[in-house]
C-alpha cells in the first residue's frame, strides 16, 4: 500500500480520532517546487528517476550532503532529492498550529494548490480531533476548486505537464476532480467533499457562503443531466442556498448569493412549467433575488455573473406572470400536438381554431401571456422558450396576402444563454421594438433594437433605450414594467 494513503483515508472516511495521530517511522517531506528531480544517487550528474511535483509527500530515510534519501510511495520508487526542493514536516500535535499557518498562507496563493492540499492533509493528520474545525476544509475546497479551474483553461505544453502532475498529487491525497460536459466542452470540477464538511461543521458565515457558492456553481453542472435528475439537483441547490447565512457577510458576497439564487430559481421555474407544475412562485423568487442585487456593490469580477443571472431570469420571467384571457381580436390559442409538442394557432374574429390564420408546432414552452398584437391586426409577437436559458421571439405577420411566422433567436451562435423580447410596436406596421441579451463568443451583448418586420433586420440599435427616440415614444408599457433588461 502507498504510504500517503493514510492521508487519503483521513480525507475520505472522516476526522474523528480520539488522541494524537500515530507518527510514521521516518519523517516526511513535502516537495515545495514543481520539477524537482528524484535521482539514483546523491549528485546532480546522477541519472534522473522521476520528476516530482509540488505537494508530493516523500518518506525521508537519510541524508547525504545536500541531498535527502527518500522513498516516493506514489510511484513506488526510492532515490535522492535536493534538500532545498522539499520541506520536512512534523506530525506532532504541537506543530499543528504551524502547519495551519502555512495552509492559511497558501489558501489564496494561485499556482500553489497541490502544495496547499499537502499541508492541509499534514495538518489534519497532526491536529487532535477536537481541535479540527471548518477552516482547513474551507481552505482545501478553495484550493481544490482553483486547481480544477486552472486545469480547465488553455495552457502551454509545459503548463499542461505541470498541471497533470499536480492533479495526480491531489488525487493521491483523496481529492476527487471530475470531468463535466458543458455543452460539448469538457471542464474539470472539484467534487466538493471538503465544502460539504464545511456545511456540517461550525463554520463562519463567510466559510458557509464560500462553500455554498462552490457547491452550486453552474459551470460545474453537467449539461447532459436528464430532466428529472436536473430538477432534483436544482431543488438541492435551492435548499443549500436557503441555508447560507446572510448576516455578517460583506455586501459583495451577499450579491453573489442573490445572483446564484436568481439563476437557480429561474431554472426551477422553467422545469416546473415543463412538468405542468405551478411555476409562478419560483419565477417570482428569481426576479426578487435579482432585484436584491446591489449593482453598485458588485466586485469587478462579478459583473459577468450578474449579466449571466439576469439573462437566465429574463429567459424565464414570463412564468411569473398570470395567464391573460385573450380578447376577440388577433390572438393565439394552443393545442397539444405530438408527444411533448405544443401547437400554436393564430386566430381572430373571423378565423377560429378550425381555420387559423397560421399554425406552427414547437417542443418549446409557449408563453401565451406574452402575446402582443399590433393595433392594425397585422402582426403578433410571442415568446417561446425551448431551453432553460434561451428564449426566442416568434413574429406572426402579414406578408403580401398571407401570414408568415418568423423566429428571431437571441444570437446566431450556439443556443446556450440569451433572450430576445418584444418591446413595442412602431406605428405604420413596418417596425418593431425589441430588447436582446445574450452571451456571444464569451462576451455579453445587451442592446435595444428597432427591427424591420419584413426581414427581421436591425435598423438601429443602442445599449440604452434612451438613445433611440422610438423607444422613448413607443415602448410597450407592460414590457417596461416587467422586463429585467432595464435593470442598469
Amino acid at each position: 500500500m502507498k504510504a500517503p494513503m493514510w492521508i487519503a483515508l483521513l480525507l475520505g472516511t472522516g476526522l474523528a480520532h480520539a488522541g494524537p495521530a500515530p507518527q510514521p517511522a521516518n519523517p516526511l517531506a513535502i516537495v515545495s517546487q514543481d520539477g524537482a528531480t528524484l535521482r539514483a544517487q546523491a549528485r546532480h550528474s546522477a541519472a534522473p528517476q522521476a520528476v516530482l511535483w509540488q505537494g508530493e509527500t516523500l518518506e525521508v530515510r537519510g541524508r547525504t550532503l545536500d541531498y535527502l534519501e527518500v522513498y516516493d510511495h506514489r510511484i513506488e520508487r526510492a532515490g535522492y532529492v535536493r534538500a532545498s526542493r522539499v520541506r520536512i514536516v512534523s506530525m506532532r500535535p504541537d506543530d499543528a498550529p504551524e502547519l495551519l499557518a502555512v495552509v492559511r498562507f497558501l489558501r489564496d496563493m494561485p499556482g500553489s494548490e497541490s502544495l496547499g492540499i499537502a499541508y492541509t492533509a499534514a495538518y489534519l493528520k497532526a491536529a487532535p480531533g477536537k481541535a479540527i474545525d471548518a477552516e482547513p476544509f474551507d481552505a482545501l475546497g478553495v484550493m481544490a476548486g482553483r486547481l480544477a479551474e486552472r486545469a480547465s483553461t488553455n495552457r502551454t505544453k509545459s503548463q499542461e505537464q505541470s498541471l497533470s502532475g499536480e492533479l495526480e498529487v491531489a488525487a493521491d491525497y483523496g481529492v476527487a476532480i471530475r470531468s463535466v460536459d458543458r455543452n460539448g466542452h469538457m471542464r474539470l470540477c472539484y467534487d466538493g467533499d471538503a465544502f460539504r464538511r464545511v456545511m456540517a461543521l461550525g463554520a463562519t458565515a463567510m466559510q458557509k457562503a464560500t462553500a455554498v457558492l462552490a457547491l452550486t456553481d453552474p459551470a460545474c453542472v453537467d449539461s447532459g443531466l436528464p430532466p428529472v435528475q436536473r430538477a432534483a439537483f436544482d431543488a438541492w441547490r435551492a435548499d443549500l442556498l436557503d441555508r447560507a447565512p446572510r448576516d455578517g457577510l460583506p455586501r459583495y458576497v451577499q450579491n453573489r448569493l442573490h445572483m446564484r439564487e436568481a439563476s437557480v430559481w429561474s431554472a426551477i421555474a422553467f422545469e416546473h412549467t415543463r412538468s405542468h407544475e405551478p411555476a409562478q412562485q419560483a419565477a417570482s423568487r428569481a426576479i426578487d433575488e435579482l432585484a436584491a442585487v446591489d449593482a453598485h456593490a458588485l466586485a469587478e469580477s462579478d459583473h459577468d455573473d450578474y449579466d449571466d443571472a439576469a439573462i437566465r431570469v429574463g429567459a424565464s420571467r414570463w412564468a411569473a406572470e398570470p395567464q391573460v384571457v385573450a380578447g376577440n381580436g388577433l390572438h393565439i390559442v394552443t393545442a397539444a400536438g405530438g408527444p411533448g409538442e405544443t401547437c400554436i394557432e393564430l386566430v381572430d374574429r373571423k378565423h377560429g381554431a378550425k381555420t387559423p390564420l397560421a399554425q406552427r408546432c414547437t417542443y418549446g414552452t409557449v408563453w401565451t401571456s406574452s402575446a402582443r398584437a399590433n393595433a392594425d391586426g397585422t402582426a403578433l409577437a410571442l415568446a417561446v422558450q425551448p431551453m432553460t436559458s434561451w428564449r426566442e421571439l416568434w413574429l406572426f405577420h402579414v406578408v403580401g396576402k398571407h401570414w408568415a411566422i418568423d423566429v428571431l433567436p437571441p444570437a446566431d451562435d450556439d443556443p446556450q444563454l440569451g433572450y430576445v423580447e418584444f418591446a413595442g410596436w412602431v406605428p405604420g406596421g413596418r417596425l418593431m421594438l425589441a430588447a436582446r441579451e445574450a452571451r456571444v463568443n464569451g462576451r455579453f451583448v445587451h442592446r435595444f433594437e428597432i427591427l424591420d418586420m419584413a426581414t427581421l433586420a436591425t435598423i438601429r440599435q443602442a445599449d440604452k433605450p434612451s438613445s433611440l427616440s422610438p423607444f422613448y415614444r413607443y415602448q410597450d408599457a407592460i414590457w417596461k414594467s416587467q422586463t429585467v433588461s432595464l435593470r442598469n
